[in-house]
């Protein structure tokens, strides 16, 4: 017998002591489908270039022949994205709580479009961190996107709906390198095609304009099927009705629901979960630094020596594995363990992650079967699924940590940038210690292994002190900050 079934033997007071299992909220898939087409882009345009861009960084000369050092100034231009957006990302977010969100994700996605075509067209360094310098500078569309997923939900369905973030993210990450790795240098693949000189003069614009193509169809998509969440102000009632969920309106006191200033932001409250995010995205970046620059990279180099299509084939078919995992399964584990324990196992999977790496480039080397290799990236990779559900689970760590929900974007911005400055320093630290670690063969060319196993104990121990219950969401209850 369970509690929910009649019993005329059991006290209607035990019954009553029971909370009822809350209603999930249904998800208001319209709006939701529109900002995830908006998401698409991001990886798009990050991730595209990664099958070519260690080839691409030799063949502009700028190593002088010196393979060792190509490490480097990947990193470099891998980084420039995440600095100029760390620089932005904030005022991008603020200015979305006043002027709302669609004019500014419009404005991401221009960007996006513009700054990939300019790095396809690109034929030296300078031009490549221009490009990619103008790609951060305006785009501040994942924390505008995220806050704009907190209004369409509740704590009842939050689960699900920031589910879909990583679910699409993957779709974009499934997409991006099979258009950079499939594409790049169409005159060899597509020879009766591609005849023309201009394809060999560049080489990588073909990618590059297709991923733009995608971005502006997305950028018309917002434009017309977008509705925004609007706030007004009624004077008798002195109180704000915000059409948050498109689908009831709800009132809220005047004081309690105006947006916070930033400094109303720095409460443990709000930055415990933003440097889990930090910590998380760091390890993150750098593994997503590494997995090309190590398929690339000879055997003597400490890599697999794999060629740009078949890196852009792996890292597709991982990221659709991603995809299918997240949407079918993260909402009812995250339901039956809590967000906590999800986030924290996510973290401890970076361990062997990072060890395997060394681990394939040592069969490799010995001459082991190629299957032998490929087992132990396809178990990697598979460790990386379950790891990515820490996404989620700190998503809405920080969704429910908001003031309220006009300050919504200002804390998602708060916690962009810093992850932005992370992000930043992740590639070019990662690539650098791998350059150097083979260059010098310093710890048998595993230092950067090492460093990021060590990186991953201190991110443990900082999600260790998050609530065991995800904290009560105040986006609903406006319940003021307090020590």
């Amino acid at each position: 017998m369970t509690y929910y079934e009649s019993d005329e033997e059991t006290p209607l007071l035990i019954k009553q002591d029971i909370p009822p299992r809350p209603i999930e909220t249904p998800l208001q898939w319209g709006q939701l489908l529109v900002l995830l087409v908006t998401l698409i882009c991001e990886p798009l345009a990050s991730q595209s270039i990664y099958p070519f861009i260690t080839q691409l960084i030799s063949e502009l000369d700028i190593t002088g022949g010196d393979e060792k050092k190509v490490g480097y100034y990947a990193g470099i231009i891998e980084s420039l994205f995440f600095a100029t957006q760390a620089c932005t990302v904030l005022q991008w977010s603020r200015l979305s709580d006043r002027i709302g969100r669609k004019p500014v994700l419009l404005t991401g996605l221009f960007g996006l479009c513009l700054s990939v075509v300019c790095f396809g067209l690109s034929r030296s360094f300078w031009s490549l961190v221009i490009s990619r310098c103008i790609c951060g500078m305006l785009n501040g569309n994942i924390g505008v996107m995220k806050s704009a997923v907190g209004e369409l939900t509740d704590s009842t369905n939050r689960a699900r709906g920031f589910s879909l973030i990583p679910i699409v993210w993957s779709v974009g990450s499934t997409i991006a390198p099979i258009i950079g790795g499939s594409l790049a240098k169409p005159y060899e693949h597509f020879p009766e095609t591609f005849k023309s000189p201009f394809w060999r003069e560049f080489p990588y614009l073909l990618p590059c304009a297709v991923a733009a193509s995608i971005m502006l169809v997305c950028f018309f998509f917002c434009l017309v099927f977008l509705k925004e969440a609007s706030f007004t102000f009624t004077a008798s009632e002195g109180r704000i009705l915000t059409n948050c969920r498109l689908s009831a309106t709800i009132h809220l006191p005047l004081d309690k629901d105006a947006p916070v200033p930033i400094k109303g932001l720095l409460h443990s409250r709000v930055l415990l979960p933003i440097f889990n995010y930090v910590v998380l995205a760091f390890l993150e970046i750098a593994l997503l630094a590494l997995q090309p620059l190590f398929y690339s990279m000879p055997f003597e180099l400490g890599g697999l020596a794999l060629r740009p299509r078949t890196i852009g084939y792996v890292l597709g078919a991982f990221g659709a594995t991603n995809g299918i995992f997240q949407f079918f399964l993260f909402p009812s584990i995250v339901g039956r363990f809590t967000p906590k324990p999800v986030f924290i196992a996510g973290i401890v999977l970076f361990i062997p992650i990072f060890c395997l790496f060394p681990v394939m480039n040592t069969l490799a080397r010995s001459g082991a079967p190629a299957i032998y290799v490929w087992i132990v990236l396809i178990i990697q990779l598979g460790m990386c699924v379950v790891m990515d559900m820490s996404y989620s689970c700190i998503f809405m760590f920080i969704t429910a940590a908001a003031p309220n929900r006009r300050s919504l974007g200002a804390t998602n911005g708060l916690s962009q940038t810093t992850v932005s400055v992370a992000r930043a320093i992740g590639p070019a630290m990662t690539t650098s210690l791998y350059s150097f670690s083979v260059q010098y063969h310093f710890l048998g060319g595993k230092l950067v292994y090492v460093i990021l196993m060590v990186l991953t104990l201190f991110a443990l121990a900082l999600a260790k002190k998050l609530p065991e219950d995800g904290w009560k969401d105040r986006c609903e209850t406006l319940e003021p900050l307090s020590d």
